[in-house]
């Protein structure tokens, strides 16, 4: 037989998928895992939403949508939406199309901008499928590290030691998986201005938007003056709303930088469904209740988990301001993530993502979600609390 693409076949397998996946076969054949790797949340799809694509079906939303791109009604519920909260102004006849899951929508904006041998940077640590992406779309994958003594903080000097004359783009998360960390104004202007400078396009993240705490606000890079017409702005319902198995999320920017992106999308997997479009009508213009509940929530699971992670004696973590992972280190081991991770699920039934999936800039960390029932956490840490000296 001849070759397989060496393309394909060099790009590696989600390690979070792959660690969740683990975890829930352990679970399958009756041992105790306590399952902290992925990143699907445990609270149900709100009542409303999942009536609306009931409704939907029944009313006969199983064909192709019309507009392929997205129904109407979800394209300007979109564009409210980004109004409203962003602070950004698309058009939603051109500016933006509706992809089955914002993963889609982040290769579609790669795929519309790269050339071969184009370079794009990533800072990191990085969600593990960005790299991969770069890498499918044609173009150079390049780390950004941010160093995790300064607590992973982008500086515009970290950004400007990256780019050469190939350097096309740069792909930011904000909220941060698996960091956790929102972006600071300082940061949001510090990317701007080597964006503007270097003439590159922006490709921004916003998945976990809602979910930041505190009482902060989330501020959107194509918002900031000027960056509109570079940025590609990627989001969805998957994090925010309960609602990962729906897949649906959204690109939106520029309309010539959209073309490309629609025309991929309509000759690759066409659309999204049909009746998830319409259960996203329901999930931007309806009740708003349950997003902040579930949001208060994970704030609340963060406040235990960082104090009680903290109190025992070699682990060492930080709070967050948004998304819903903890990123804890442990200090006084001589163990590598990876050696970490696996300790941790042998010697305790707790299935965490080792820091270096994330990138170099991850090692010696092990990214913990908390996206799991409060009971959950808490026997979490008891099963930590006994470790954690013999890691």
């Amino acid at each position: 037989m001849k070759e397989l693409s060496q393309l394909v076949s060099s790009i590696p397998a989600s390690v979070t998928l792959a660690v969740n996946d683990k975890a829930k076969a352990l679970q399958a054949a009756g041992h105790d895992v306590i399952a902290l790797a992925g990143g699907d949340p445990d609270f149900d799809t709100p009542a409303h939403i999942i009536e609306a694509a009931m409704n939907a079906i029944n009313n006969g939303a199983t064909h192709y949508p019309a507009p392929m791109k997205g129904i109407n009604p979800l394209l300007e519920a979109i564009a409210d939406k980004m109004k409203r909260d962003n602070g950004i102004a698309i058009n939603p006849k051109t500016d933006v199309v509706v992809t089955p899951g914002a993963k889609w929508a982040l290769f579609l904006a790669l795929a519309a901008i790269i050339n071969p041998g184009d370079e794009v940077l990533y800072l990191e640590p990085v969600w593990v499928s960005y790299p991969p992406m770069i890498t499918l779309a044609g173009g150079s994958p390049v780390a950004v590290s941010l160093p995790s003594e300064d607590n992973f903080r982008i500086t515009a000097d970290l950004l400007r030691a990256k780019i050469t004359p190939k350097t096309k783009a740069i792909m930011v998360t904000n909220p941060s998986n698996p960091t956790g960390r929102v972006v600071t104004q300082a940061e949001l202007d510090a990317i701007v201005e080597v964006a503007t400078e270097a003439d590159l396009y922006v490709v921004s993240d916003e998945i976990y938007e809602k979910l930041v705490f505190d009482g902060r606000s989330h501020h959107s890079i194509a918002a900031a003056p000027g960056m509109a017409e570079r940025t590609l702005t990627v989001n969805g319902l998957s994090k925010s709303y309960a609602m990962t198995g729906w897949r649906l999320g959204w690109l939106a920017g520029p309309a010539n930088i959209l073309k490309s992106a629609i025309r991929m999308n309509s000759q690759t997997v066409s659309s999204a469904a049909t009746f998830t479009m319409h259960a996203a009508v329901a999930a931007l213009t309806g009740p708003q209740d349950a997003i902040a509940e579930m949001r208060d929530s994970y704030q609340a699971r963060r406040d235990f988990m960082v104090k009680a992670m903290n109190e025992i004696d070699g682990v060492s973590v930080r709070s967050v301001e948004g998304a819903f992972y903890l990123f804890p280190r442990f200090p006084n081991s001589d163990k590598n993530s990876l050696q970490l991770a696996e300790a941790l699920l042998e010697k305790a039934g707790i299935a965490g993502t080792p820091g270096i999936a994330f990138g170099q800039s991850g090692e010696g960390h092990v990214r913990f979600s908390i996206a799991t029932a409060m009971s959950e956490l808490e026997r979490a840490v008891e099963r930590l609390a006994k470790v954690a000296g013999a890691l």
